[in-house]
């Protein structure tokens, strides 16, 4: 009797092929594919941060439109399932196991493989081509130049919504190099939205599109508004359009400025998108994993990636406004810059509980204590822990019997959140 497939079974072969940058293997598969992705017109979005909560806010805005949306955002915080949806309805397990199926068996044995972010890739240009969507919202992998999503000719808008030190091991050691690779996303004669850059960033962006004869709008952060005294939901503006702006944190602004902007040049071509669609897309949107709130044993707790200093800095941004002590459990990569990131987070007197990233190249908790200490002397509490549940545990108690009412926070790798998502019931 054949033994049943399933997604794991089908993608881990490919994971011992680890981040491997190139377009030749990607566009090979999707040759033996029929060319899948020059069906598809799409939104292209690059950036160190904020990718996710402009392709989810895309994504809402166009599905009120009524236009077949599709989506590919990475990484999954528990399924792979999250990874391609349609019409904000992530793809079926049943469905994503026959395209994988399809897209493994086109996989060339003889040539050099493709790796496991290839082929998943290869599986959403397939399923939304399958799919017939009238647009795909798609965020970079890793970088842009050399990323599997960089292979179609039909981009309607090229984002970078943001750029910083990060992945410098692959995308080149200073912000310049980094910003060449995002560059990348920006196509012939296509308009662009861009964020804020730093300046050696920007540069970079200027040259590649001037090259490119690519317009550039340069989206500076929208204004926060308040609609009435009766109304508490939290607003903004973006040149004549106002909105909800369900997403916590300041970063935000700028985020639905660059969704609001690429919405515009969208409408400028003729896709039929009103502003009621924009208000209600924008007020559905939602984004897991980044400045939400849950509770862990009933108690509040406020769960961000922050995996980067960027990343941090809304993070900080964002408690800075609530005014309260912090207790924090983090665990982090080792590709990351732990002392960066414990500069920008950590304050004196704040506990700091730290833990392993569970299946994954996790820091050492012992490791990252040390650093931590040596860039903060003065926490109030420095642990180290085998598990996430009993940091949690630890910390809630630690919070419940203060008289100062800290915040709990879990925060330093996007892993750690899908890991607690997938084996506790918060959500």
């Amino acid at each position: 009797m054949p033994v049943k497939e399933d997604i794991s079974s089908l993608l881990e072969p490919f994971q011992r092929f680890g981040v491997n940058l190139g377009l030749t293997r990607i566009e090979k598969l999707l040759a033996a594919l029929g060319n899948p992705q020059a069906k598809v017109p799409i939104i292209h979005v690059a950036g160190t941060n904020g990718k996710g909560s402009v392709c989810a806010y895309l994504s809402s805005i166009l599905t009120e439109s009524g236009y077949r949306v599709g989506r590919y955002i990475s990484p999954h915080l528990v399924n792979w399932t999250e990874r391609i949806c349609l019409n904000e309805q992530e793809i079926t397990i049943p469905a994503l196991i026959e395209i994988l199926q399809e897209v493994t068996k086109a996989v060339d044995p003889d040539c050099q493989s493709p790796t496991q972010f290839e082929v998943i890739t290869a599986a959403a240009w397939l399923y939304f081509a399958k799919s017939q969507v009238d647009i795909a919202v798609m965020e970079v992998g890793l970088g842009g130049r050399l990323d599997a999503t960089n292979v179609s000719d039909r981009t309607l808008v090229s984002i970078i919504t943001s750029l910083s030190k990060e992945h410098w091991q692959r995308l080149g050691p200073t912000v310049a190099d980094i910003a060449r690779e995002k560059a990348g996303v920006l196509k012939a004669n296509c308009p662009a939205v861009v964020g804020q850059l730093p300046p050696e960033a920007k540069q970079v962006v200027v040259e590649k599109a001037r090259e490119l004869n690519a317009p550039i709008a340069w989206i500076k952060p929208a204004q926060g508004i308040h609609l009435s005294a009766q109304n508490d939901a939290r607003w903004a503006e973006y040149q004549d359009i106002k909105y909800p702006l369900p997403l916590l944190g300041e970063v935000q602004l700028s985020n639905s400025a660059i969704a609001i902007a690429t919405i515009k040049i969208l409408q400028q071509q003729g896709w039929h998108i009103p502003e009621l669609a924009i208000q209600t897309g924008m007020n559905k949107t939602r984004w897991l994993g980044r400045l939400q709130w849950t509770t862990w044993k009933n108690h509040p707790l406020l769960i961000d990636g922050a995996h980067n200093s960027a990343a941090a800095i809304a993070l900080r941004s964002y408690i800075n406004t609530l005014n309260q002590p912090v207790i924090w459990v983090m665990g982090m990569l080792t590709t990351k810059d732990h002392a960066d990131i414990f500069e920008v987070l950590l304050k004196p007197q704040d506990e700091l509980h730290l833990v392993p990233v569970p299946d994954h190249s996790s820091a050492e908790p012992a490791k990252l204590a040390s650093i931590a200490q040596q860039v903060c002397p003065h926490l109030s509490n420095c642990k180290t822990y085998d598990s996430v549940f009993s940091a949690l545990d630890i910390a809630v108690d630690s919070a419940n019997n203060s008289a100062t009412q800290p915040l709990v926070v879990l925060c330093g790798s996007l892993y750690l959140i899908g890991y607690l998502f997938k084996n506790s019931d918060i959500s």
